[in-house]
């Protein structure tokens, strides 16, 4: 009786292609720089940080489009569309907590000072 491996190889579970290089550039630095905006312009329009989640999974199937358009990759593929949706929320969030503590500190700066850099806090009196 053979056994049959379920089990996934961590490049296995990040990308579908066989190069670790397409999922660099599509999902990491296309996807990523797109999602670093999206976020940067949700803070900046003052709109609050649950409607990063909404434009991160549009930007999610956007990336998986250029997986499948140009490299040939599944489309319909829950796990991969998963993937990249991790990816750009975590670059949206970066992108919108970076903004909105510029934001806050800038044009307040009279009540508050920067706290790293996704942080703010109150200036003590």
């Amino acid at each position: 009786m053979t056994e049959i491996s379920t089990a996934f190889s961590i490049p296995e579970l990040l990308y579908e292609e066989n190069s670790f290089g397409v999922f660099l550039l599509v999902t990491i630095i296309l996807g990523g720089a797109a999602a670093l905006l999206a976020g940067r312009a949700i803070a900046t329009t003052w709109r609050p940080a649950w409607q990063v989640i909404g434009y991160s999974f549009v930007l999610a199937g956007a990336v998986r489009f250029i997986h499948f358009s140009l490299f040939g990759s599944t489309f319909l593929s829950l796990h991969y569309y998963l993937v990249d949706a991790v990816f750009c929320l975590g670059f949206a969030f970066f992108g919108f907590r970076t903004a909105r503590t510029s934001q806050m500190v800038r044009q307040y700066r009279w009540l508050n000072e920067p706290n790293g850099l996704m942080r703010w806090r109150r200036k003590i009196p």
